[in-house]
């Protein structure tokens, strides 16, 4: 059972109905979960074969209306996000540097619906003082993405830069410039000035994807709507970059990706995508 049935199913244990009325809003604990498991992959830091450390302090941005029906519940819906958290992160192998929590918050230039959610990493005394140097607890990350409630990120986070006179990327050796692969040889990226177009194709019509990230569902909130009962309100999400990728945003049906049920997946041109019962081919060409 994935970890978000698993979350739902413990939330509608938990409240027993009370919360009916409250969970009407927009937003919906499942869709908040979805987020937190996102912002996890996008900001995973690996600090070496055995760990990869992902965020532990999380704050959920909701507009005033839905902050307002969630702050009398914000123990209880926190204590179970982090639970989810926790469990998401011991599937993907992720650590911690300190306690996993969830807070809600209330941002004014939200609309109902809409959230964002940021994120950091706070290392506990405890693993502060067994640890050794380490990391500085990192600022927010996340925010905007146009309000549509997804972080803006488009690729994982950056490695850090080497220590001076460590090694260079590429192969360099101390104090020697890194080497960067000829256009042509393996590794290669684009011939500079060179852009790719990406865009989907559904029942014949083409969606240029022209930002960073691109939602597909039924809402009318969605970047393309798609009017498929199979389809979630907010069903899955593209993000372009070197790969592009897509990514299951807690729908009911899923994902299917060149014949593979998943929730995550690399795009390559010509992949089909399969989401309820309308398939989208997703096409990408330089220049």
């Amino acid at each position: 059972m994935g970890v978000l049935k698993k979350f739902e199913q413990r939330l509608e244990g938990l409240v027993n109905g009370t919360f009916a009325k409250v969970f009407k809003s927009e937003v919906q604990p499942v869709e908040i979960a979805g987020a937190l498991q996102r912002e996890c992959d996008n900001n995973a830091t690996i600090w070496n074969r055995e760990r990869t450390v992902v965020p532990n302090d999380f704050i959920v941005e909701l507009s005033t209306p839905d902050f307002e029906r969630l702050s009398p519940y914000s123990g209880q819906l926190g204590d179970e996000l982090s639970a989810m958290v926790r469990d998401y992160a011991k599937q993907q192998r992720y650590t911690f540097m300190g306690p996993i929590k969830v807070h809600l918050e209330k941002a004014d230039d939200l609309d109902t619906g809409l959230y964002r959610v940021r994120s950091r990493t706070l290392a506990s005394s405890t693993s502060q003082a067994g640890a050794g140097p380490g990391p500085a607890p990192a600022p927010p990350t996340g925010g905007g993405g146009g309000g549509y409630g997804y972080p803006p990120s488009a690729a994982p986070p950056m490695p850090p830069a080497p220590p001076p006179g460590g090694p260079a990327p590429h192969g360099g050796g101390p104090g020697q410039p890194p080497m960067r692969p000829r256009p042509g040889q393996p590794g290669a990226g684009p011939m500079p000035g060179a852009q790719t177009r990406r865009w989907i194709e559904i029942n014949g019509t083409r969606h240029q994807i022209s930002r960073p990230t691109m939602v597909l569902g039924r809402s009318t909130d969605a970047d393309v709507r798609i009017d498929d009962p199979g389809v979630s309100r907010r069903h899955c999400e593209i993000r372009t970059g070197t790969p592009s990728t897509i990514q299951d945003l807690g729908s009911t049906n899923g994902i299917v990706v060149d014949g593979q049920h998943t929730t995550r997946a690399t795009l390559r041109d010509g992949s089909r995508i399969v989401v309820g019962s309308t398939t989208i081919i997703y096409r990408q060409a330089e220049g």
